[in-house]
């Protein structure tokens, strides 16, 4: 076992080297998961540990005994999905001084009249929308705020209509190429379309979010939370639209909401003139800043500093099991497993990814994933073509399995958290994983069926 551990040495450091430790791959391996695992034990057990505390604990374990480098480690971070959240926080920071909020709010009561399930629909639908051509945390940044807004004016409890918000945004970002990470990383790596994604995934998608709706309605309607809670009077005044005036920065709003619209255009073309979201993101905040006339201080005092270094930490425990090749061995696992059984695949790779995705963040997973499928590609021909749009359903539905199954998932907890209100992990999965389940399953089995029995391919 000796011999194979000096090959592997380039990416050690910490303890391990400091006692000259010879690992082979394979025991790095494993020791990548059990740190992985030890970390996911104590963002579950959040009574005793804040889960950035949990992530930065992790990341810490995994540079001290040395399974990972410091630069591996930091390569590990997804720059692009910090530099988003980091922006587009900013963005919404200044919309919300502005009062736009409010005034979103104020509105969206009067066109739902109030009514909890009308709330829960509209805003579940819009989500969706949003996030198709939005990537899901903006859209959750923009969206939060604005339910916890509504639910208090109604006099309803926000958490389970903002965990509606978020597994809508995780299913509407499923439909296109641009509304979920793992979606922009199939289409960059198999050389997939936007017009791809809505020929082959949006049905799939859309059922879902239907069907998932429909499941989050039950349960909502069963804990009883979509009774009115307002009295007649409460809501004729709140109904009445009007809008503290001494709340609203007109001069404010427009310029931040021009800049959120820029933004979101910037959004859609961005990738046809090379620019990543998250660099877009950056460079809006900035203008934003500059011409605000807000201090830089206030503004950054309020981004979600523990959001993103939460994130960070977490990416760094999992570029150790990325590193150290964790996920090349699931996935060709999965390939042995496939063989030349594409019908097969399409339920494995789909299940197998809902799964891993529900637990560890879909972006370094899909990417490992996708690198696999290209290989199986090469070998195999447009024949696997399949196989990609079931990556894609189950690494996006299946962000809906826990709170950290997606980034949105994690920004919405903690905007929530800011607020007051405390989403933990099990209230999250008590909505989230049967909602996921249902998601999952139907569209998987749907997409196996058009394709194994109506031959699809």
């Amino acid at each position: 076992m000796g011999h194979g551990g000096h090959s592997a040495e380039s990416t050690v450091g910490g303890l391990i080297e400091a006692f000259h430790l010879h690992l082979s791959k394979a025991e790095l391996a494993e020791l990548s998961v059990l740190l992985f695992i030890l970390t996911y034990a104590m963002i579950l057990l959040e009574k005793f540990f804040h889960r950035t505390i949990a992530a930065l604990i992790g990341a810490s374990l995994v540079l001290v005994i040395g399974v990972i480098t410091p630069e591996k480690a930091w390569e590990a971070i997804d720059q692009n999905t910090i530099l988003l959240l980091f922006g587009m926080m900013n963005i919404v920071t200044v919309m919300g001084k502005s009062g736009f909020f409010n005034l979103v709010a104020a509105k969206a009561v009067q066109i739902t009249k109030g009514s909890p399930t009308r709330v829960l629909w509209v805003f579940s639908l819009l989500t969706a929308l949003f996030s198709a051509f939005l990537d899901n945390v903006t859209t959750v940044l923009f969206m939060a705020p604005v339910m916890i807004n509504i639910a208090e004016k109604l006099k309803l409890n926000p958490i389970p209509y903002l965990i509606a918000i978020v597994l809508a945004s995780n299913t509407g970002g499923t439909a296109t190429l641009i509304g979920d990470p793992p979606n922009i990383i199939i289409g960059s790596i198999a050389g997939k379309t936007f017009n791809d994604f809505l020929k082959e995934v949006a049905p799939y998608a859309i059922l879902a979010f239907i069907l998932g709706l429909i499941v989050m309605h039950l349960m909502m309607a069963k804990g009883g939370f979509l009774k009115a809670q307002a009295t007649a009077e409460e809501l004729e005044e709140i109904l009445s639209g009007k809008v503290d005036e001494s709340l609203l920065d007109r001069k404010l709003m427009k310029k931040s909401v021009g800049v959120f619209l820029v933004t979101i255009l910037l959004f859609i073309v961005g990738h046809q003139i090379g620019l990543e979201p998250g660099v877009v993101a950056l460079f809006m905040a900035t203008v934003l800043a500059l011409i605000s006339g807000l201090s830089p201080a206030w503004i950054l005092e309020k981004v979600e500093w523990t959001t993103l270094i939460f994130f960070m930490g977490l990416f760094m425990v999992v570029g150790a099991l990325e590193v150290n090749g964790v996920f090349e061995v699931a996935a060709k696992w999965l390939i042995e497993a496939i063989g030349n059984n594409i019908h097969e695949g399409i339920i494995l790779v789909g299940f197998v990814s809902a799964v891993i995705s529900g637990f560890v963040d879909n972006i370094p997973f899909t990417m490992s994933m996708a690198y696999v499928l290209k290989g199986m590609e090469m070998q195999m021909g447009s024949v696997m073509d399949p196989l990609w749009w079931a990556l894609s359903l189950g690494a996006c539905l299946g962000g809906n399995l826990t709170l950290i199954g997606a980034s949105a998932n994690i920004v919405t907890a903690d905007i929530a958290e800011r607020n007051g209100y405390k989403i933990n992990f099990f209230t999250f999965m008590k909505y989230g994983t049967p909602v996921a389940a249902v998601t999952v399953i139907t569209a998987i089995l749907l997409f196996y069926v058009e394709h194994a029995v109506f031959g699809g391919l």
